[in-house]
């Protein structure tokens, strides 16, 4: 039995998807019979001061907070498990947990607005090469990926031929008119913008 004892994949925390790891860990914990001691927490007592059905009530709490923190323990790696590592109950280890990552989701989603309105802004120059505009265009979609944009091949495709300077106008028409974006990748579209660039000079040339 996989993960210390318990039949399920456990999901794991990455650096892009703590909003969806929430959700999952709420239904797995949930599911544990856990989550109402993560959320709500529990309060510790001396026992010596309590009563025999009190004592047991609160054995129980203590195992149940135990499990839920053995199990957000599993989503971690080493780098959270530190900063959580001192949290003495589970409701005090998620909180920590919502809080470092709400922090890093903000400044993500910060940087994913500046990206597409870069990526927006996009336009070929006039003395730029189309390899050049190529490269160009490519480090803000692989900018977007890192910061996890789905990004449509397509849509990056229809971008660069509506920015392409009008000289390249009629190439833009060749290529719509005789190509299936769908079927083709950026790199195949790269090939066929440079093969009929070169194609061009070399006729002014004669």
């Amino acid at each position: 039995m996989a993960n210390g004892g318990f039949p399920f994949q456990m999901p794991m925390l990455t650096k892009n998807n703590y909003d969806n790891l929430s959700i999952k860990m709420k239904a797995l914990l949930g599911a544990q019979d856990v989550w109402d001691i993560v959320e709500k927490g529990f309060n510790e007592q001396d026992e010596a001061l309590l009563s025999q059905c009190v004592k047991e009530t609160l054995r129980e709490s203590r195992k149940r907070d135990k499990k839920a923190l053995f199990l957000i323990y599993q989503s971690v790696d080493e780098d959270t498990f530190e900063k959580i590592s001192n949290a003495t109950t589970t409701k005090e280890a998620w909180d920590k947990l919502q809080t470092c990552n709400k922090g890093v989701e903000q400044v993500k989603k910060i940087c994913l607005q500046t990206l597409r309105g870069n990526f927006e802004r996009l336009f070929m120059e006039e003395s730029e090469s189309i390899l050049d505009y190529f490269y160009r265009v490519l480090a803000v979609v692989n900018q977007l990926k890192r910061n996890g944009e789905d990004v449509d091949e397509v849509k990056v495709m229809e971008k660069i031929l509506r920015t392409l300077n009008p000289s390249f106008d009629f190439i833009v028409t060749n290529i719509e008119e005789n190509k299936d974006l769908k079927t083709m990748t950026i790199e195949q579209l790269m090939g066929s913008l440079q093969a009929v660039v070169h194609c061009w000079m070399r006729n002014k040339k004669e």
